[in-house]
């Protein structure tokens, strides 16, 4: 078959069979396209232009990827993140809340959806809350029923938390009955991931210290990944997402052993 007899019916199959293909592979070369459908590098081209503006793929140099990719290394910082799936993240953490027991010793992770719980807290009686960022303890600064601790060490620019040995060595030394972790990108093989080291450092110490590890991660977040892992999937006790979280990941994360909370919008 060649590039002058293929019907038009076919040429709909074909980039339908290319959407899968970046979907399946999360990247796919020309070449490779030009071989497989043995058609001219002129209509694979055609057909990746076509595609990129259907929205359904995204062109690379010599190739296409995922529409909804995202550089392993790219973090929005926390401004940009306050406004983004703010919904999501507000029914998350009222889930999440309900998971928060009176006398407990908790850390609320660096994050905007960690600072919705935040927010929420004020009921609770006799807490201990530890955390690394500077808005988060703003916040819980007003709650008397609260005991705070605020961890010291390198302000981390643009994100408003400590990092570095400073507030690892100090975080080393505690434990805590729950960890409520914020992350940029969960998948089943890798499980948490972000995209700064120093970030991820801290976050490890935070999962070893803890009894009980819960993840807060909207759907968006979902069944993608980052640079750096620093919670593996069999150290996750639960996970708080929202509704639109895909049937099918929902039952493999299950079946991983990882409770699941759905939070309704």
């Amino acid at each position: 078959m060649d590039d002058n007899t293929t019907s038009t019916l076919f040429a709909e199959e074909r980039k339908a069979e290319i959407v899968k293909w970046v979907k399946r592979s999360r990247k796919v070369l020309v070449q490779d396209l030009i071989e497989f459908f043995k058609v001219s590098p002129a209509t694979i081209r055609n057909d990746l232009r076509e595609l990129e503006a259907l929205g359904l793929i995204k062109r690379t140099h010599g190739g296409a990827i995922p529409a909804d990719f995202i550089k392993a290394g790219f973090e929005q910082d926390s401004t940009a993140k306050h406004v983004t799936h703010l919904e999501a993240k507000q029914a998350i953490a009222r889930k999440a809340v309900e998971m928060v027991e009176d006398g407990d010793i908790i850390i609320l992770d660096s994050g905007t959806t960690t600072f919705e719980m935040a927010k929420l807290l004020g009921n609770k009686n006799n807490i201990t809350v530890i955390v690394n960022d500077i808005e988060i303890a703003q916040c819980l600064e007003q709650f008397s029923n609260i005991n705070l601790i605020l961890i010291g060490g390198t302000i981390r620019k643009r994100f408003h938390c400590t990092i570095g040995p400073f507030a690892t060595n100090l975080l080393s030394e505690l434990s805590v009955d729950k960890v409520f972790m914020a992350t940029n990108a969960y998948s089943l093989k890798k499980g948490c991931t972000t995209p700064d080291i120093s970030m991820a450092e801290i976050k490890k110490i935070m999962v070893q210290i803890a009894t009980q590890v819960i993840v807060l991660c909207d759907s968006s977040k979902m069944d993608k990944s980052s640079f750096v892992q620093f919670v593996r999937p069999q150290e996750i006790n639960a996970i708080v997402t929202d509704e639109h979280i895909a049937p099918r990941l929902f039952e493999d994360i299950s079946e991983q052993g990882i409770e699941v909370h759905i939070a309704n919008l």
